[in-house]
């Protein structure tokens, strides 16, 4: 499968060495090169032209691999209409679960650790040395950046952002468009489009416009939450905290 690059920036050069390494490891992957609308040339090599260039390139499916949450869902969604496929880009040097679920478009750098029951929406960036543990969810276009630790049972809405080293502990929900600083520790819900930092995370900025789109593709209980936090032997996690809630106890 030849896939080509859309997006010569740092991310770029990150997933054209994801599809290299792929290749080496005698998978049945090339790299077709990159475009780009505003970079000639990029770590990884000349760029091929721009985005409009692509049905002139030989190529089978392309990764989106530019960085802002919001560029990335909308770049992705003008190519499937094009009619172009998104393929996943995964590293072999991750270590992903026999049963998660990758939706479309998602790219797995090098050193991350993806769990068991796990479900990674479209166009998720698990960056460098991230880890996601058991029975989480990454909703659509969401970053979750290097470094960053979710506990087990983590939620994390569509096109979140999860800064440097930061921690989400278990069971946390993060809403759509969230944004947590670098180095943040998690210990309660944040709301959709808020921003929170620190030790433990605070509210830095309120919450900005959302538009939310509904997660398609990944199975929901009967209240619209994602079966990912559904298990076998325990009901969705957050139907549990809205019962609690609403009899005036704080989910813990």
């Amino acid at each position: 499968m030849t896939i080509v690059v859309i997006g010569a920036g740092g991310h770029g050069h990150v997933v054209t060495d994801i599809l290299h390494a792929t290749a080496a490891a005698g998978e049945p992957v090339e790299c077709g090169g990159c475009v780009d609308d505003h970079l000639s040339s990029s770590g990884a090599g000349p760029v091929l032209g721009p985005v409009s260039a692509l049905p002139r390139l030989r190529h089978d499916a392309v990764v989106v691999a530019i960085g802002d949450n919001e560029t990335r869902a909308s770049v992705s969604s003008r190519l499937q209409t094009a009619g172009e496929h998104l393929a996943i880009a995964r590293h072999p040097t991750a270590i992903v679960a026999i049963d998660v679920r990758i939706g479309e478009g998602t790219m797995i750098c090098a050193g991350a650790i993806v769990c068991a029951g796990v479900r990674l929406g479209r166009g998720v960036i698990l960056n460098t040395g991230s880890i996601v543990d058991h029975h989480s969810m990454i909703g659509d276009f969401a970053h979750i950046a290097p470094g960053v630790r979710l506990g087990g049972e983590v939620w994390i809405g569509e096109r979140a952002f999860i800064g440097i080293g930061a921690t989400v502990l278990p069971r946390i929900t993060i809403g759509a468009g969230a944004v947590v600083g670098a180095g943040a520790v998690v210990t309660r819900d944040v709301p959709p489009g808020v921003t929170v930092a620190g030790v433990p995370a605070r509210v830095l900025k309120p919450a900005q416009k959302v538009t939310a789109r509904p997660q398609s593709k990944m199975p929901h209980c009967d209240q619209g939450h994602a079966v990912t936090l559904v298990t076998p032997t325990r009901p969705c996690v957050l139907c549990q905290k809205d019962k609690l809630q609403r009899v005036g106890v704080t989910p813990q």
